[in-house]
């Protein structure tokens, strides 16, 4: 099972960051097969590389869950306009299917951009992704886990090849408010990806106003958790817009005193569960 990061970013997209500008999207694929994780901004290169293995395409796609940050980059998926493709798309909660297929189309309607989501030709369907509920995909097995966000976020623990790896984006966490379901859901997973969006001086007002209760973890509980459900490494992710490329790096640096193999999730950057590939 390899990971790839296409998207790294949290609210909006930046420029000029070697750790990576786009917004949250991550490829997973196994034995040919391609799970996509999210839809920010990182998808448009995601499409590129799908473009230029050739046609025909299949893909499973999981939202987190709809904020614009997460989906603004399907309309620029080129794979979605071709009717070689076919995409699988799991929207979070019971209602999921329907709100997603809405979503996509909303944002794809004028005033905001000028063709609609149905000049996207390739076979399109949707489905709910639900807490607890898990989806075979191929050789994978996907795990939707409801996690704390304003208006609702599915974490996903990805399964294949004998080893997992958890997807936890825009999630409020620290290892005191671990309910049993995500606690196990996180338990020895081989890759945590974590929001860790915040010092914890941002998050208590210290520095700026203060973002409790704004969806988002610290770089140190992120590191706690991670400590806490015994997963054999850190990625830290949905990097905040406003933070370089120094900053992201000293909060890797300062998590890894609650936990030694942590690192901030970076764009391009590939890993093959059991041992590291090159970026």
């Amino acid at each position: 099972m390899e990971i790839r990061f296409f998207g790294v970013r949290g609210s909006i997209a930046v420029s000029g960051s070697r750790i990576g500008g786009n917004t949250a999207c991550v490829e997973v694929t196994s034995q040919g097969h391609r799970i996509i994780l999210d839809a920010g901004t990182g998808i448009r290169g995601l499409g590129e590389v799908m473009l230029r293995e050739g046609a025909p395409q299949k893909a499973t796609l999981f939202f987190s869950h709809l904020h614009w940050d997460h989906v603004q980059g399907f309309p620029f998926f080129t794979p979605a306009y071709l009717p070689t493709t076919e995409l699988t798309l799991y929207g979070p909660g019971s209602n999921g299917a329907q709100a997603l297929e809405s979503t996509l189309a909303q944002q794809m309607q004028p005033p905001q951009f000028p063709v609609p989501l149905s000049t996207m030709r390739s076979k399109m369907t949707f489905g709910s992704a639900e807490h607890g509920r898990t989806v075979e995909a191929g050789p994978f097995r996907v795990t939707p886990l409801d996690v704390p966000h304003p208006n609702g976020c599915m974490a996903y623990r990805v399964e294949a090849d004998g080893h997992s790896f958890v997807y936890a984006t825009d999630v409020e966490l620290a290892p005191g408010q671990l309910v049993p379901d995500i606690a196990r859901g996180f338990e020895g997973v081989d890759a945590l990806c974590l929001d860790a969006q915040y010092t914890p001086e941002e998050y208590d007002g210290r520095k700026g106003m203060p973002k409790k209760g704004w969806g988002h973890s610290t770089n140190l509980d992120a590191a706690r958790v991670a400590a806490t459900v015994g997963a054999g490494r850190l990625l830290l992710f949905h990097h905040d817009p406003s933070h370089p490329d120094e900053v992201v790096e000293d909060m890797a640096q300062q998590a890894r005193a609650y936990f030694a193999p942590t690192e901030p999730a970076r764009e391009g950057q590939r890993l093959l569960l059991g041992r590291a590939a090159g970026a």
